[in-house]
């Protein structure tokens, strides 16, 4: 029985790259056609993948939290005699068997229709390097893309002109340009070292840019007295009980309940809100060699306040192990600036969130009081949001019951 690759497949028009979120079934299942078996975000949504073939999985060849570029083998499939490898997008797996794109309502045979549509360039349509194929202009801008220009004629093509999924096949199996995929070469000179980054940065820089490209951010703050809390800290802090950012946290759930703007994410048309009815909570957290990751308590709505500061501490514990745990659902990040000696910051929307809420350090505030003033133990709490989720006044007022929730609190 023969072995082919398993690729990613062109999620979306113009899309590159795409994040590794999870794998649905393992090494020795079997599958049919158009059943989900992984898991990608991209910086439209986060998407159940197809198989494009029925067989036995036999492999994945990459690991979960890996940004690849489109096209990438991804792993490898057991299918039957005489199915083909179908390209980039993911067409039917063979012609005699498959449905047309008429009768079927997959993303792969709509996807491969688009291919079929615009694969083929016209004869006058590109130009030949020196040596090498013909290279389309559309092609000759996506190895500007990549970085690639000037070693076009390293690539090999499948035909006799060059065309991108040529170029993702060149990059998928290690050939070095623009692309986040393959691994930098670490390189050591007299002035200065080539480092490659850690997978978590990769991540964690995947997000990031997703975020300034699909985000309108927008930054509001208030100061909170956080006398409550630290009372209800030093109550619990001889029997090793929550920390003051823990408490501040369950302020946080239950201020979202009521706030479901903060639980929503955006439809990749813009008409449409997504708006998730339980709370997962996302918790950014520091590793060593200034990495991070984000913690996140599922359903924290749910749960009573000991319940969550276990649960919070549970999930801590793995993303310092580096796992990460953040997905679509995950609508809003805490971010504890404090710890790092920070007053005030200005958090990053870290995709797929589409706000950062950033806790700064205690400081004590002068407060009149009498003909005099007292010095109140005080926070400075940041929020950055997409303004396409939320307009002013709706962040306003949900940063104002946080700072209700974390003044009134009771431990």
């Amino acid at each position: 029985m023969p072995v082919i690759s398993i690729r990613i497949p062109q999620l979306g028009e113009g899309l590159q790259e795409a994040l590794l979120v999870e794998l649905l079934k393992q090494p020795g299942d079997r599958v049919k056609r158009d059943e989900p078996i992984y898991v990608m975000e991209t910086d439209k949504a986060t998407t159940d993948v197809e198989s494009p073939y029925e067989g036995t999985i036999v492999e994945w060849t990459v690991k979960t939290g890996t940004v690849l570029a489109i096209g990438a083998e991804i792993g490898r499939i057991e299918v039957a005699e005489g199915v083909r490898e179908v390209p980039v997008g993911h067409g039917p797996a063979d012609s005699h068997a498959a449905p047309t794109p008429a009768s079927s309502g997959s993303m792969h045979d709509a996807v491969a229709s688009r291919v079929e549509a615009t694969a083929a360039p016209r004869e006058d349509e590109g130009d030949v390097s020196s040596g090498g194929p013909m290279i389309p202009p559309k092609t000759r801008k996506y190895l500007k893309e990549k970085g690639l220009l000037e070693q076009a004629h390293q690539i090999p093509a499948a035909g006799r002109k060059l065309m991108p999924e040529d170029v993702d096949a060149y990059l998928a199996k290690g050939g070095s340009g623009g692309s986040a995929t393959p691994a930098a070469t670490p390189v050591s000179t007299e002035h200065y070292d080539i480092v490659e980054l850690p997978q978590s940065q990769l991540v964690l820089n995947y997000r990031l840019v997703r975020g300034t490209q699909v985000c309108v951010p927008v930054t509001v703050m208030n100061e909170i007295d956080w006398t409550a809390i630290e009372q209800a800290r030093q109550k619990a802090k001889a029997s090793g009980g929550p920390t003051a950012f823990a408490m501040s946290c369950w302020c946080v759930v239950q201020a979202l309940k009521k706030h479901d703007r903060f639980r929503s994410v955006l439809s990749s048309d813009g008409r449409t809100w997504k708006v998730f009815k339980r709370v997962n909570l996302g918790v950014a957290v520091a590793l060593p060699g200034d990495q991070m990751v984000t913690a996140v308590v599922r359903e924290a709505d749910k749960l009573t306040a000991d319940d969550f500061y276990a649960a919070l501490a549970r999930q801590i514990d793995l993303a310092r192990n580096g796992k990460d745990q953040a997905d679509e659902s995950t609508t809003i990040t805490v971010s504890n600036i404090g710890k790092a000696g920070m007053k005030i910051g200005i958090p990053a929307i870290v995709a797929p969130a589409v706000a950062t809420l950033a806790i700064g350090q205690t400081y004590a505030m002068p407060v009149p009081e009498g003909s005099g003033f007292k010095f109140q133990p005080t926070v400075m709490a940041t929020l950055s949001f997409d303004h396409r989720i939320a307009n002013g006044v709706g962040a306003a007022n949900f940063l104002n019951d946080i700072k209700q929730e974390v003044e009134t609190f009771r431990g």
